[in-house]
Parts: C-alpha cells; structure tokens; sequence
C-alpha cells in the first residue's frame, strides 16, 4: 500500500492563557501531503508555527483540531516513532558525556543493544566525521561538533522519515556543504527528510519542494523552480555580431533592454506569445544563442511573500 509520508487535513493547534483570557492560534487548518523519498524545506519567519507543527507530528503536543498521519498511521499511533529520526533546534546533551556515550543512550533508548550498536555509532561518527571524537566529552564539542553529532543521534535507529530542525546552524561552509551531501544520500537511499532552516540559500540547494508557513498559514507550497521563476521574464542572448539587426522600433515593440552580462532583458504580457516573438526575431536574421527564464532567489520570493501577507493582516 502506497501512503504520504506525512499527511494534514485542516490540523490547528490553539494555546490558550493560564487564566484562559488570551488565546494564541499556533498553527490554522493546515493542509499538506509530504510523499515519501523527498526532501520538504518548511520556511517560515520566528513565530511562524514550524515548531508547533514539529511538535504536533510527533505527538509532543496535541492538536486543537484536525488530524495527521505519519507513514501511513495516525499520529496518536507511537509506534510509528520508531521508524521516526529527530533532530530539534538548540539541542543540548549532558556535558560530562563523550560523544560515544551520547549515542550509546540514544541508542539504548530506541531498543537498540550490544554488537550492533556498537557498529552502529562507530559507523555514523565516521560519516559525520567525528570518529576521532569518540571519546571526548561534548563539552568541548563546537557547535558544528554538536550539530554533527545530533544529525548521528538523529540517524542511529535508520529512520524512514527524519525531522531535522536547523541542521547547518553554526556549522561553517565546508561542514554545510558535507552536511547537504548527507541528507541527499539519505534521499537516494529512500529516506524523507522534513527540513526546517533559516538558511534559504542551502533549503534553495537541497530541496525539492518547500512550503511558506507564516502566522499558522500555509501560505504557499511547491517545488523551488516554480516558486521562484518569474513567468513573464526572460533574458536572450544573441549571435555575436548580428546584434545591429535589433532595431529601435523592435527594442521598443517588445521592451528589449541590454543588461550589464551582454544579454538582453525580455518582458512578455503572455507567455504564449513568446514562441512568435522568437519567430519574428529570427525572420529579421537573427541568430538567438540562449533564451533563460528570469528567477527570483528562494530569499527574494520568501520576503516577497511574507511582506504581502503582512500587508494583507494590516488591512
């Protein structure tokens, strides 16, 4: 039987005030189907709803109304939580223990014992690249160190679906680009990966597909290049030297203007008029070398998107 790897229908989650005169509305009729074998980047501003929504998937917290399910199962079903892998933002571990110890409970906690832990841990701190670490106690961990070794904790029962709340925070380049390298191989091996960062530019590499949470709302959900292209932009490059076959009148009919990289700026009113336009330049002769949709970085859409909706509450 086939099934999402996380599913939502109309899920909301309401906190209410000890004195039960302010309510707080974390998360509102929140929709989404996650199916398996993808990596999903949730987005969103501080106060957005993502760590409620963690929470509520996980059965930490429960929700006001709706319903979820995670592999299949209802979320009120724990036993789906061992095939569930869990990395939360600013996580902390007893500073007395090496991070081998630290695994060894963590393992010890999923069922996990002897020999086969063992190799376990021995296996995921050479991926995470701190074997040599083994023994030396996480307080002298940096914070890369500590993400590293969270991801390892995170990975040790062989999880089918892995939620990871900021995973390259602190960690420098390099460690970031290893850390990417990682979670795409966790992908190849059929693992779905739910990722939350404030890091649009590596959700942007990483992803495929990202969902815009802001004030409880799923404002928008789709796979980054549709997100982000501009539908009635687009740049051309043409032949070098039959560039002078650009008259003033064409320029003007179809607002074509050079930019700074040598190519020219094209802005259509229907994207189904532009197999004619590209008919009428090249019937006055000339030769088109590269013709690329304009796009927006996930960052620009992202503060687009939410300053719209900010502006829309105002109103």
């Amino acid at each position: 039987m086939d099934f999402n790897a996380i599913e939502t229908t109309g899920l909301a989650k309401t906190y209410t005030s000890s004195f039960g005169k302010k309510t707080v509305s974390a998360l509102n009729n929140f929709t989404l189907q996650i199916p398996k074998g993808m990596i999903f980047g949730l987005l969103g501003p501080n106060g957005a709803g993502k760590t409620t929504l963690i929470k509520l998937l996980l059965g930490i917290t429960f929700p006001t109304a709706g319903s979820a399910k995670i592999l299949g199962e209802d979320i009120s079903n724990f036993k789906v939580k061992s095939k569930i892998g869990y990395l939360p933002e600013n996580h902390k571990y007893p500073a007395y223990l090496t991070g081998g110890q630290v695994l060894h409970f963590f393992g010890s906690l999923s069922g996990m014992t002897g020999d086969n832990l063992k190799t376990r841990i021995d296996e995921l701190l050479k991926i995470v690249k701190l074997e040599e670490w083994k023994k030396t106690k996480v307080k002298n961990y940096s914070k890369g160190m500590m993400q590293r070794l969270g991801l390892a904790q995170a990975m040790l029962n062989d999880p089918e679906l892995i939620f990871l709340d900021e995973p390259t925070d602190g960690v420098d380049p390099i460690g970031r680009k290893e850390i990417r390298d990682l979670l795409i191989d966790l992908k190849h091996q059929g693992k779905t990966i739910f990722l939350n960062s404030h890091i649009l530019s590596e959700v942007e590499l990483i992803t495929d597909r990202v969902g815009i949470l802001n004030k409880g709302k799923l404002l928008k959900e789709g796979n980054v290049k549709e997100l982000t292209a501009r539908k009635e932009e687009y740049k051309i490059r043409f032949e070098s030297g039959n560039e002078y076959l650009l008259s003033p009148e064409l320029m003007e009919k179809y607002s074509l203007a050079k930019t700074n990289d040598g190519y020219y700026s094209l802005k259509i009113t229907n994207s189904n008029d532009l197999d004619k336009i590209v008919d009428e330049l090249r019937a006055k002769g000339l030769t088109i070398r590269e013709l690329v949709q304009q796009k927006d970085t996930l960052e620009d859409m992202f503060i687009s998107l939410i300053n719209e909706a900010e502006k829309e509450n105002k109103q």
